[in-house]
């Protein structure tokens, strides 16, 4: 195991000699005294862009004079919060404007330097988590001291033109792929969605006569079919709270995490808590139960199902949770699965649900919501039929989520070689290299 730091090891793989980054850039903060500048720039994830002084996403200032004031060809960096990568960003600033002035301002101090090159060389040192390390304080922040230290590659004017322009076209292209694939997920979802919606609202048999549910939002719903209250079709229990000090070992915990990312329950949880024999009675977790997300920042996360398809002995539930424990008889787990799933049901939440400082899913309101409740026959041919449409929707979402996953590795693997020499742009640019690899990635 190398002893090296990870700023050691990148370091380390430089084609080229190295220098601190104080020998190319300097840093400096001119504030946007008066509003002389009033062209408003914003550092994301996807690099630096336009922003109205009037826009309302994100935080913002009610002072405008006490940002700095950037120019085109800077660089700029927000490295705080540096155990979370996704709250840091590095940026090339394309035109002149202001942004927070929590920012650090790297501006060209040599003629030898291409800020194209040096974006894309700390980008590569972004997404290789290099920064990540290096923090201090109790939000581990980097200084601007500490950036214009950072050991960076040295090579020709020319050098630095040919890489950043290779990277700006490769990338695009690699970036362009990556969309549409997500837009075809979203297409995926959607058509799943809508199937579920259809199925567990409509029945299987378009044939069978209808009749109005009583709810608008539901519509008719076949003859056969009962509208209900949930509270009429079993019970409702909040999870239970327990202190940090009893978490690490004992019983199976169901936490948050286990519902909001499952529509149906694991088997095997990760999370153990010490509980006593009445707690593991009250809030048991069995066959059947329909664990719901009762609590979050936003209503978009409330109301989220989990079905438990096979009883997990000795288990307790969070708080953030309600259990519904559906009465002998009234819904079979496997329909209960896809029929909770029907994003109607979170509209109605959302509908219904008053925002204060967190959102929260209240029995009461839980009980009230309508659902549609075929025969249990009906019930075990309609999951029969969802699993199967369910199972090719989730074997091609996989199959696309894998190969975004993959051309990111892609992507991340040819920045880092490119802006530290292991790899000569012209060569493998003229080779087609990049559609060879995008080519295996797709078989």
């Amino acid at each position: 195991m190398s002893d090296l730091t990870f700023l050691e090891q990148f370091a380390e793989k430089y084609a080229w000699r190295q220098a601190p980054a104080k020998r190319r850039f300097r840093f400096r903060k001119r504030v946007n005294r008066g509003m002389e500048e009033e062209h408003r720039l914003a550092l994301t994830l996807g690099g630096v862009i336009d922003r109205a002084l009037d826009d309302d996403e994100g935080l913002q200032s009610s002072d405008y004079s006490t940002y700095q004031i950037f120019e085109a060809d800077d660089l700029v960096f927000k490295l705080i919060d540096l155990e979370n990568i996704r709250t840091s960003r590095v940026g090339y600033v394309p035109r002149r404007g202001i942004m927070s002035p929590a920012y650090i301002r790297l501006e060209p101090a040599s003629k030898q330097s291409n800020s194209r090159f040096y974006y894309w060389f700390f980008y590569g040192a972004y997404i290789n988590n290099i920064f990540n390390g290096m923090g201090g304080g109790v939000r581990q922040n980097l200084t601007p001291t500490d950036l214009l230290e950072f050991p960076i590659p040295l090579p020709d004017l020319d050098t630095q033109k040919a890489i950043a322009d290779f990277l700006d076209r490769e990338t695009a292209r690699i970036d362009q792929l990556i969309e549409k694939k997500r837009h075809f997920l979203s297409l995926l979802n959607n058509k799943r969605a809508a199937v579920i919606s259809q199925v567990v609202t409509k029945g299987l048999d378009a044939a069978e006569p209808v009749k109005a549910s009583g709810v608008d939002w539901i519509g008719t719903i076949p003859s056969s079919w009962t509208m209900m209250k949930l509270g009429y079709l079993g019970t409702c229990t909040n999870g239970i709270n327990i202190e940090g000090a009893a978490f690490g070992s004992g019983f199976p915990f169901i936490s948050y995490g286990d519902v909001y990312k499952n529509r149906e329950l694991p088997l095997n949880v990760s999370s153990l808590v010490q509980s006593s024999d009445a707690d593991r009675s009250r809030y048991s977790v069995r066959t059947g139960d329909v664990l719901f997300t009762r609590t979050s920042e936003t209503v978009e996360e409330i109301g989220f199902p989990s079905v438990c398809l096979q009883s997990i002995e000795d288990a307790v539930f969070a708080g953030f949770l309600i259990r519904f424990r559906p009465r002998s008889r009234t819904l079979e787990p496997r329909f209960s699965k896809f029929a909770f799933q029907n994003t109607i049901f979170r509209d109605f939440f959302s509908k219904e649900m008053m925002l204060v400082t967190r959102a929260s899913l209240s029995q009461s309101l839980l009980k009230k919501m309508p659902v549609p409740v075929p025969p249990l026959e009906e019930q075990r041919k309609i999951a029969d039929f969802l699993e199967k449409a369910d199972s090719k929707i989730a074997s091609t979402v996989s199959k696309t989520e894998r190969s975004i996953s993959l051309l990111t590795e892609l992507r991340a693997a040819l920045i880092t070689a490119a802006v530290t020499g292991q790899i000569d742009v012209a060569t493998w640019g003229r080779k087609g290299q990049t559609d060879r690899c995008v080519e295996q990635i797709e078989k």
